[in-house]
């Protein structure tokens, strides 16, 4: 029997994909979730609190996607994973995270459930954290490697792949 090849793989498939469409998509499907079998997610007192803590995460997201994408754009680098790096980004929030994007993806997402006060989303996020951990960054960080060498190995062993 012969193994699937490389270009029909689903996961492979997946690279194709755009990592912040992963994250709308898993929402989007949470959203559908949401309407068939909804889940309650508070108390009325606490809804209140949970729409606040939405919109904090929601801003902190968006000003670090925002940030991340100034500093690539001065470095005159991509952002599009699979495509090769010009320069290894280490300042800014990359002195705390090796992927602050990712991060503030995620911040966005849970800010949005919460704003929202959905729990189907949150639900499947840990299923997009996974593919982005196992599959995503594994294939950009080999490229890294190759790209900046001992440069990239320093910077991993001083930062986290996520905090």
């Amino acid at each position: 029997m012969n193994p699937v090849p490389k270009s029909r793989n689903p996961i492979r498939l997946l690279m194709h994909v755009p990592v912040p469409w992963v994250f709308i998509l898993a929402y989007l499907v949470g959203v559908g979730l949401e309407r068939v079998w909804p889940l309650p997610v508070s108390a009325t007192s606490a809804a209140f609190a949970i729409g606040v803590v939405g919109w904090a995460l929601f801003w902190m997201g968006a000003v670090v996607a925002g940030w991340c994408l100034l500093i690539f754009r001065s470095a005159k680098t991509t952002t599009v994973p699979g495509q090769a790096s010009a320069a290894l980004v280490t300042h800014g929030p990359y002195r705390f995270s090796r992927n602050p994007m990712y991060v503030s993806l995620m911040l966005v997402y849970l800010g949005e459930t919460g704003i929202l006060k959905q729990a189907w989303p949150v639900a499947l996020l840990p299923l997009v954290l996974t593919y982005v951990n196992w599959i995503v960054i594994p294939v950009e960080e080999t490229k890294l490697k190759v790209v900046f060498g001992m440069d990239y190995d320093d910077y991993c062993a001083r930062v986290r792949r996520w905090l």
